[in-house]
């Protein structure tokens, strides 16, 4: 069957410009190489006065289409090549300070955790609660494992610049909680019983309010940015 259809094929080309009737013409065979789509390989080539003519089944084998003897018809199918006159589409450009969809999820449940860890140490300083080092450890520790998740996330330069404040804002509120456990022990948390906002206006305290809620926007903006009150 291939035989044949090749055979069809190679006929088709030759009666389709008149070769057989005009016993005039000039005929030559021979083999050549045949490039279709970017496609290259030898295939056999008829030459008449001039012009050449290929088998119709070597030129679908090359466009990697198919050929098909159907009845009183012969169907040639092969992809449509592509136009070299088409530029190429141009790459967007990197966003560097862009941030991953993974360490925007692992910045925000970061931001959640020191949020939690703070806001329930400071209630329960100023309601006179007796804190220790005992009773802060759970919410540090999950606190650092979740920082380690984002670090882990971290796959742009953004990312690695939205979690060195990550890591400042952690370090921040290490050394806050540490300050309030050590003057709980101390007996020296009485101002923050009385004065409601004696915790909220300690300088410290103001710096890690000020950073969280500027990382919460960063990361909700998808992009890196800087702020002073990360630093």
């Amino acid at each position: 069957m291939r035989d044949n259809v090749r055979g069809i094929g190679l006929l088709f080309a030759l009666i389709l410009f008149g070769v057989g009737t005009m016993p005039a013409q000039v005929v030559k065979r021979q083999h050549r190489t045949l490039v279709v789509n970017g496609q290259t390989g030898p295939v056999a080539v008829v030459e008449v006065d001039g012009r050449s003519y290929v088998d119709l089944e070597a030129l679908a084998q090359m466009s990697n289409g198919w050929l098909r003897s159907k009845e009183n018809s012969i169907i040639l199918a092969a992809p449509p090549a592509s136009d070299a006159s088409t530029p190429a589409a141009i790459p967007n450009p990197v966003n560097e300070f862009g941030l991953s969809q993974d360490f925007m999820r692992a910045g925000i449940e970061e931001i959640a955790e020191m949020r939690e860890w703070a806001t329930t140490l400071a209630s329960a300083i100023q309601n006179g609660y007796q804190v220790t080092e005992g009773w802060v450890a759970p919410y540090r520790e999950q606190a650092g494992s979740n920082l380690k998740l984002a670090n882990i996330a971290a796959a742009t330069e953004g990312d690695r610049n939205a979690f060195q404040l990550l890591n400042n804002e952690f370090d921040a509120v290490s050394q806050w909680s540490k300050t309030l456990v050590e003057a709980r022990q101390n007996m020296d948390t009485a101002k923050y019983v009385v004065s409601p906002n004696a915790l909220r206006e300690d300088p410290l305290s103001q710096k890690i309010i000020a950073c969280g809620r500027f990382l919460s926007s960063m990361v909700a903006s998808g992009n890196y940015q800087d702020d002073a009150s990360c630093h």
